[in-house]
């Protein structure tokens, strides 16, 4: 059975970072929006081309585009053990098409990362990225302050531009207008687990993987329930 994963989460909520430790742990791919939506233009899809297109006109890519892309994503032959998407769906309608997309295969798996409003301001607010490959620091990292190190390229650590109190307090404003009513239209499924990353990163890591096993096996059994 494919283990189908949604991210979802405000930023600031460490989504990527256990997006990256689930890829990495369950042998599938992370699927970043972000990520296929370059290498479309890098490769020059057709929805590549229409995006790179918009794009230089400083507009937001189309749902429709953004769709298109993912659906093209998920067809491939390596998300047949199943994938974790981080960053989409952003919005209900998106997360709409993506029911349609999954027709016919496994169910997806709903995580929410849910961190107070506070404690997302203190972290993006203080937040470093590293220069050169844009990873971000681990929580030990990030108490060095500026200076440290990455551990993953040995760049040096800094604070994003965007990371300014107005521009977080903005984007999170944005959140909760656009994307947490898909904790609304998630929430009632058998499949949508919530969990606390206030917590250790470890500990956010634990729980969402013992979320992941319990839904793995109700989901099984309500399969083989099916084919009785």
């Amino acid at each position: 059975m494919a283990l189908n994963l949604i991210m979802l989460g405000p930023p600031g909520a460490g989504k990527g970072t256990q997006a990256e430790r689930f890829a990495a742990a369950k042998g599938i791919p992370k699927i970043s929006t972000g990520d296929i939506l370059r290498e479309a233009v890098h490769t020059g899809t057709e929805l590549g081309r229409r995006a790179k297109a918009i794009m230089e006109r400083g507009e937001l890519v189309s749902d429709e585009i953004v769709i298109g892309i993912v659906r093209e994503r998920l067809d491939r032959d390596d998300v047949k053990a199943g994938f974790i998407l981080d960053g989409f769906p952003r919005t209900v309608p998106q997360a709409k098409a993506l029911d349609a997309i999954m027709a016919g295969r496994d169910p997806l798996i709903v995580l929410n990362i849910d961190v107070a409003h506070d404690v997302l301001v203190r972290r993006l607010t203080t937040r470093l990225i590293c220069q050169d490959c844009g990873t971000n620091a681990l929580v030990e990292d990030a108490a060095a302050g500026a200076g440290s190190r990455c551990r993953k390229c040995g760049g040096p650590m800094v604070q994003r531009a965007d990371d300014n109190a107005a521009v977080v307090l903005e984007r999170l404003k944005t959140y909760q207008r656009d994307t947490k009513p898909l904790v609304e239209f998630y929430g009632a499924r058998p499949t949508y687990r919530s969990v606390n990353g206030a917590q250790a990163p470890d500990t956010v890591t634990a729980e969402l993987e013992a979320a992941v096993a319990a839904l793995g096996a109700m989901s099984k059994g309500a399969a083989s329930g099916a084919r009785a």
